[in-house]
């Protein structure tokens, strides 16, 4: 009998995917599934379902582990081709004076998954950038919003979780066919009613599936999923990388941006933003 906690792939699917079961319902026969290393939620029935086996998932793992490291190391030799450059900048603009210091933006992240909101805050401590991170169960996001952007004040916001169209085959521009794309939507309208400008907070909100245009429409810059398809677990932290230790008075290239997450532009998409990287001086010696 399956039950919370089972790791399993769905046979109708061709085991494409790593699942652990969250929720068993017995009179439907039926579990749901959280992804575990992209962020959907689906459900299934019983006899879809298949363990994954201590081998099976030991491969898994593996290939999990060289996709993340392989997106971290085309991050960092873009980082740092990027400094290379602005280290030219940086001389000219304190030759008098070149004692100066780094400011990245700040990161505040609300996630549905608390798994996966740790690995993707030991992300943001590899990459260099200053991030808070929250555990908010996706139908609370709307209620918190506003009051951890007071305590926090951040440069840049990301509202994830788990997301998924609920029948396949229904209209896809219907809000309420998604898991939770509608709890998305109603955070990202009340954080902007909190901060109007897109220039002063960046918005990034989504999971896997979610409806992207309503999500824009809301008040995001960068929000999944335009094909409709699964997105990375971090996916959000790329993109706030790459608008963090953007210079304020540079705007980020929406397709580099999103080219340097690993689904691309199927997967995420946004609008121009300006970046959040400001130099400043002197250094403090204390």
């Amino acid at each position: 009998m399956w039950k919370p906690g089972d790791i399993v792939t769905r046979k109708s699917y061709g085991h494409d995917l790593c699942f652990v079961i969250v929720e068993v319902d017995e009179p439907s026969a039926t579990a749901i599934l959280k992804g575990l290393d992209v962020r959907l939620m689906a459900d299934a029935p019983f006899d879809d379902l298949e363990a994954v086996s201590e081998e099976e998932m030991r491969r898994f793992e593996a290939n999990r582990n060289r996709v993340e490291s392989e997106c971290l190391r085309l991050v960092q030799s873009r980082r740092a081709m990027e400094w290379e450059k602005r280290a030219l900048r940086k001389e000219a603009r304190f030759q008098s004076d070149p004692d100066f210091f780094e400011r990245p933006g700040r990161v505040l992240h609300l996630d549905g998954d608390g798994t996966y909101l740790q690995k993707c805050l030991q992300m943001y401590r590899e990459l260099g950038i200053r991030a808070s991170g929250h555990h908010v169960p996706e139908p609370q996001m709307p209620g918190v919003i506003a009051g951890l952007l007071e305590k926090h004040t951040p440069d840049i916001l990301i509202i994830t979780g788990h997301d998924g169209v609920i029948k396949k085959g229904k209209d896809w521009s219907d809000l309420y066919n998604y898991r939770n794309s509608c709890h998305f939507v109603k955070a990202v309208e009340g954080a902007r009613r909190c901060v109007r400008s897109m220039d002063d907070l960046i918005i990034i909100a989504g999971a896997c599936q979610s409806h992207f245009e309503a999500i824009l429409e809301a008040g995001a810059n960068f929000a999944s999923s335009p094909q409709r398809i699964m997105i990375h677990a971090l996916d959000p932290v790329f993109i706030a990388e790459k608008i963090a230790y953007t210079p304020i008075h540079e705007t980020v290239n929406v397709y580099d941006v999103v080219r340097s997450t690993y689904t691309g532009t199927d997967g995420i998409g946004g609008l121009e933003t300006r970046g959040k990287y400001r130099l400043g001086l002197p250094k403090s010696l204390y």
